[in-house]
């Protein structure tokens, strides 16, 4: 199963703005939240981009796998960390977390590719 994953961040992208124009009260919410979330703190950006890719693993959310692994590569996150980070979902999440692991990491790699050209 291969998938394009900056192909899907950017058909992604394209459709979040009709939500965005649809619920824009909730929208700027979760804007200003992420932003609240996502900047370094305690937890640098990287850290925290390696933890949602791992959350989205574990929570098997397609979209989410391509917009935190693009935003890990934007973050500076190595292959290696980007694994170790599969590792602690593939250990909460068991099974189901291994096949989208799987895809993360191809996703990384796309994004890694094309970061790199």
């Amino acid at each position: 199963m291969h998938k394009d994953w900056p192909e899907m961040a950017k058909e992604l992208s394209g459709l979040i703005k009709e939500v965005r124009v649809g619920a824009p009260d909730v929208m700027k919410s979760f804007s200003a939240m992420a932003a609240a979330t996502t900047g370094d703190g305690a937890l640098d950006s990287k850290t925290k981009e390696l933890l949602a890719l791992g959350i989205a693993v574990a929570i098997r959310c397609d979209g989410c796998v391509a917009f935190h692994a693009q935003a890990a590569v934007k973050h500076g996150a190595s292959r290696a960390e980007m694994m170790e980070t599969m590792g602690m979902a593939i250990y909460m999440g068991a099974g189901p977390s291994l096949m989208y692991a799987a895809q993360a990491v191809e996703a990384y790699d796309q994004f890694a590719a094309k970061a790199s050209s």
